[in-house]
């Protein structure tokens, strides 16, 4: 069982940044990969990136490619997003997730974080 937390959402104008924290709890943090989505006012929730176990691979939508970056910490058991140069239309709730492994398919994901509210203002 993990439980995940995630933080760092907010208001910020276009052209701007935000870093998503998302906390885990439990000691098998190290045995999920651990992946990003994203939901906006009426639409489905979409992958918008993810990391292997290790750390060593990542996958990311193709229209967050060269902003986002995610990342993440074994020790403080703790996921990262770093989202630059943000537009309008990254707003969303962002919600992170654990995987058995890295995959940009939700359905894949066994644990979901409550999301955190992300608004890009033009």
């Amino acid at each position: 069982q993990v439980q995940l937390v995630e933080s760092g959402g907010g208001l910020v104008q276009a052209g701007g940044s935000l870093r998503l924290s998302c906390a885990a709890s439990g000691r098998t943090f190290s045995t999920y990969a651990m992946g990003w989505f994203r939901q906006a006012p009426g639409k489905e929730r979409e992958f918008v990136a993810a990391i292997s176990r290790n750390g060593d691979n990542t996958v990311y939508q193709d229209s967050v490619k060269g902003r986002f970056a995610i990342s993440r910490d074994s020790a403080k058991n703790t996921v990262y997003l770093q989202m630059n140069s943000l537009k309008p239309e990254d707003t969303a709730i962002y919600y992170c997730a654990a995987a058995a492994l890295l995959s940009m398919a939700a359905r894949t994901y066994s644990y979901w974080g409550q999301g955190t509210q992300v608004t890009v203002s033009s």
